[in-house]
């Protein structure tokens, strides 16, 4: 599952990476390796105590693998350590981040651009509102009820006011709520959120800039989760809509370490208009000496940054272009196909109750049962006795009004539904669909219908 015969090319990478420092005078840092080998042997077998993430049968929350060359490149980067806060830094790293960044942007459409990367799609919403913030002093901020909880905590931090906009019965933001909330709120900047962490819904982001006319109003877009899934060319029309706006937008954030293949923490943010760096203007007196371009730690709220996690994203988009129809794009293509074939499975059968079909690769669904309490009390007694077998799920509560349009013949004698969800983010989900089927149920057939 961890594919160990890759580490031999390591090796053959680290003695080239050796050689461009052979100017040097000789100097071998001190180890003790018979201690090392002992902490790193109890490392391993602490980190057992762990979910199987890498492993299809893993198919709960949005946790993917990093690729392969994505692990080696982090490691080898790691032999330098590289500081991409400034080009004294990570000169390398710093070049490698760049156009890693603008491959990214332009996957969206983008033309122009500034950007870089961060920690996290929380770290680079941050900042994206924080921009927004400056070009538009403190104008209200909305998202829908099903945008990123964090969104919320961020306008706390920046001092903006916030509001929620009421969702849909697909889980995306309602038009005619957010249009309500325009003609009564004085809004500087919308979230659309293309890809909930929750059911993979995308707000209609075409429609949204339809009222950007009207109304003025700036547009950043939250795509941590479903950026990627702009290369896919097996999307609905509504959803290939959306991601098709995405290049009118002001802002975006796309996490890299979610369906980039990359390993935590590694998210991004796009500016389209590279004049809005002026926000970030700033003096450092001893960082800024190496170069009349502008750094990489003037465009960035972040100081420190690790120059290996451009390496790693840059090495993977040299084995993998992120382009439509490549080997990358059809991977995304697999994830969605692979939903709606679960989807369909559980829409078909007498035990479950499917939520909407999947936009992207999210699956949602409950147990058959007369009322809320009893599909609850079921979809917990499956996501335990799946994990029996190995298959591991994971658990949604799902709000009364979605719960009210998906489940309307269950009793409401609860105000929230427990819901079972799936990830099914990764290409081999493809192939391993009818032993998730099969181990699901064999599960499901436990518990009796009538519970």
């Amino acid at each position: 599952m961890f594919e160990p015969n890759t580490l031999r090319y390591l090796d053959e990478a680290l003695v080239i990476l050796d050689q461009g420092f052979q100017g040097l005078p000789e100097f071998t840092p001190a180890t003790q390796p018979e201690p090392l080998r002992a902490v790193l042997r109890e490392i391993a077998q602490r980190m057992q105590d762990n979910f199987p993430y890498p492993h299809p049968l893993y198919a709960g929350q949005m946790l993917k693998p990093p690729h392969p060359v994505a692990r080696l490149a982090y490691m080898l980067a790691l032999y330098i350590n590289p500081n991409n806060h400034a080009l004294d830094g990570g000169r390398a790293s710093s070049a490698m981040e760049k156009e890693a960044v603008a491959n990214i942007a332009h996957m969206f459409g983008y033309t122009t651009h500034l950007g870089h990367l961060c920690t996290s799609g929380t770290i680079a919403n941050l900042e994206a509102l924080w921009v927004a913030r400056q070009a538009r002093a403190q104008g209200l901020v909305l998202a829908s009820e099903q945008a990123h909880y964090t969104h919320a905590r961020m306008c706390e931090v920046l001092q903006l006011p916030f509001k929620s906009v009421a969702v849909d019965a697909a889980g995306c933001m309602d038009m005619n709520a957010l249009e309500d909330a325009l003609k009564h709120e004085s809004a500087g900047t919308v979230v659309a959120t293309l890809g909930t962490t929750a059911l993979g819904a995308v707000d209609p982001l075409h429609e949204i800039m339809q009222l950007r006319e009207r109304y003025g109003f700036r547009v950043h877009v939250d795509a941590a989760y479903g950026g990627y899934f702009t290369l896919a060319d097996n999307l609905d029309g509504r959803t290939h809509a959306a991601f098709e706006a995405m290049a009118r937008a002001d802002s975006i954030v796309v996490d890299p370490h979610k369906h980039g293949l990359q390993p935590y923490g590694c998210g991004c943010v796009l500016l389209r208009n590279p004049s809005e760096g002026r926000f970030y203007k700033h003096e450092s007196p001893y960082t800024y000496f190496t170069s009349a371009e502008l750094h990489l730690g003037e465009i960035s709220l972040e100081c420190s940054r690790p120059g290996a996690a451009a390496v790693a994203l840059w090495a993977t988009q040299q084995l993998l272009p992120m382009v439509p129809g490549g080997e990358f794009a059809r991977g995304l293509e697999a994830s969605r196909r692979t939903a709606l074939a679960l989807h369909r499975h559980l829409a078909n059968s007498a035990r479950y109750l499917a939520g909407p079909a999947p936009e992207l690769d999210i699956v949602v669904w409950t147990m058959a049962a007369p009322g809320r309490q009893a599909a609850s009390r079921r979809a917990q007694a499956v996501f335990d006795g799946a994990a029996q077998r190995q298959l591991h799920l994971a658990l949604l509560r799902v709000p009364n009004q979605l719960a009210a349009a998906w489940w309307p013949r269950l009793a409401r004698d609860a105000e929230t539904v427990t819901a079972l969800r799936s990830c099914l983010m990764k290409p081999e989900h493809a192939e391993w669909l009818p032993r998730i089927i099969e181990r699901l149920d064999n599960t499901a057939a436990r518990e009796p219908l009538s519970a």
